[in-house]
């Protein structure tokens, strides 16, 4: 979507444009965060390098060479989180992870990774540009994401250093809790403003 008067786009250093898939919504996400409530609230962090990693962790020349690159192991318990002081890898199947930096910054991971695993049985796929991040907080936020999801979201089963691969309504996401009362989203780009339309929806008659 192309809108020149959004503020939701950035220049990179190269000259390309990015644009949220929020665009259409950051009226109501504006609207949202103006409230200031301390029951729910919705952010986006748009631009977040995102790399899908496909290998066998048992592979200790894989694991070794993914370490080296974002300091941190890859996770082998199901639906876990390792983090280091930069990155952290999200456990998405025996043999397949999310790799994701803390903070926005120059795409450059995809690179190191290929790099690092050379000739090696691996994949390495740059999958930011289909996907945003949101967050969503609150005393009341784990309330309102339960209004579309299946998951249990009770702090005892889901907490962080976890993360959940599930549904809100029609809209795939991860859940990555980052505390009691915090949520990171990672949703497609498709579903990107059904979801913060729905979610908001949802959250209305909890915050007003």
């Amino acid at each position: 979507m192309w809108n020149e008067n959004r503020s939701s786009a950035v220049m990179t250093g190269t000259g390309v444009r990015l644009e949220s898939p929020l665009v259409g919504a950051q009226s109501l996400l504006d609207a949202s965060l103006a409230q200031q409530s301390k029951l729910f609230r919705l952010r986006e962090r748009p631009f977040l390098e995102l790399v899908n990693v496909r290998g066998d962790a048992r592979d200790g020349a894989i694991a070794a060479a993914v370490h080296s690159v974002i300091g941190t192991p890859l996770p082998t318990t199901p639906n876990t989180v390792s983090r280091g002081s930069e990155y952290e890898a999200l456990w998405l199947g025996p043999d397949e992870w999310l790799v994701r930096p803390n903070e926005a910054r120059t795409p450059e991971l995809e690179g190191k990774m290929r790099t690092a695993l050379g000739a090696l049985f691996a994949s390495v796929v740059d999958v930011g540009s289909g996907y945003t991040v949101l967050e969503a907080s609150g005393e009341r936020v784990r309330d309102v994401i339960s209004r579309g999801c299946p998951l249990d979201l009770h702090p005892k089963m889901l907490q962080c250093g976890q993360c959940a691969q599930s549904h809100f309504f029609k809209a795939s996401i991860v859940l990555i809790p980052t505390s009691d009362d915090t949520f990171e989203i990672i949703v497609r780009r498709s579903f990107a403003d059904y979801f913060c339309r729905i979610l908001l929806d949802a959250a209305a008659p909890i915050v007003s």
